[in-house]
């Protein structure tokens, strides 16, 4: 129970956005509401509803619109940012029609312009958005051959960001020109940035060969469909564009800020098993 309250979302988001009339503060930094235009707020993960449940209580009517993805039966009320149920671990129908919506959400923004991003364990599935060429299904296949084959999470995303036009780094690329505050709720031990939810707003340290070579690690090259395989072939040939990379200066404009991870529900069951006197290690 101390693990769990110490990582609960909406506290998270709490703690780490916090409003004082026009003045707000995310993660440290400081942000004027009167120098703001649209506030737009869209997330994608398991732990989505409460986050944007908490975003509204902070900011309400500052609120232009938003959605944010969360797995079916996870949704809780909320007045403007809309909640949008699909499917987790395998990527469904619903899915792709929320991650149109979130993209569709930070199309079209002004340099003046604020765009929240909630983050949290499960995204990638949830918003699946193939490249063109690659159906849903297709997309659906790879999921399952990468859940029978053994692959870790990081293997699996790296394959996601390479297939999707959401993933590694490109929903921050698609909100160019407003300036990003991502919230990141980390589900993944060491909390790599760009592989929670496949890093939608940070930039992608992988590449197309890192993804062709993790097929081939588990021999699942020739398993998987000849669209997608083509599709990372032609990325790593150089014919297809990569995902946007550290340098790329559109990150100028993104900051993201970790507000819960598993350390810090590790530490918290440590400390209340020490205070009924056991002793505790964090292995």
């Amino acid at each position: 129970d101390a693990a769990v309250r110490a990582v609960d979302p909406a506290e998270a988001i709490r703690r780490h956005l916090v409003r004082d009339g026009d003045r707000l503060a995310i993660g440290g930094e400081q942000v004027d509401l009167r120098a703001v235009g649209q506030v737009v707020v869209v997330g994608l993960g398991k732990a989505g509803a409460p986050m944007a449940a908490a975003v509204e209580e902070i900011l309400g009517p500052r609120i232009a619109r938003g959605v944010v993805v969360t797995k079916y039966g996870h949704v809780q009320p909320t007045r403007t940012i809309r909640i949008h149920e699909a499917g987790h671990p395998v990527p469904d129908d619903a899915g792709m029609v929320g991650a149109r919506a979130v993209l569709d959400q930070v199309k079209g923004l002004d340099p003046s312009d604020l765009v929240v991003v909630l983050i949290s364990g499960g995204g990638s599935a949830l918003t699946p958005a193939p490249v063109d060429g690659v159906t849903l299904g297709e997309k659906q296949a790879l999921t399952q051959a990468l859940l029978a084959c053994g692959a870790d999470i990081r293997e699996m995303n790296t394959l996601r960001k390479h297939i999707s036009r959401i993933k590694g780094g490109q929903l921050a690329r698609a909100a160019v020109p407003a300036r990003v505050f991502t919230l990141i709720l980390s589900d993944i031990v060491g909390d790599p940035l760009d592989a929670i939810a496949s890093g939608p707003t940070v930039p992608d340290p992988t590449t197309y060969a890192d993804a062709l070579a993790i097929l081939d690690k588990y021999r699942i090259r020739e398993k998987i469909p000849a669209s997608i395989r083509a599709h990372l072939e032609a990325g790593a040939a150089g014919t297809v564009p990569e995902t946007p990379k550290p340098d790329d200066p559109l990150f100028g404009r993104v900051r993201s800020v970790m507000v819960a991870s598993n350390i810090q529900a590790l530490e918290a069951a440590k400390t209340e098993a020490e205070r009924l006197g056991l002793r505790a290690v964090i292995l």
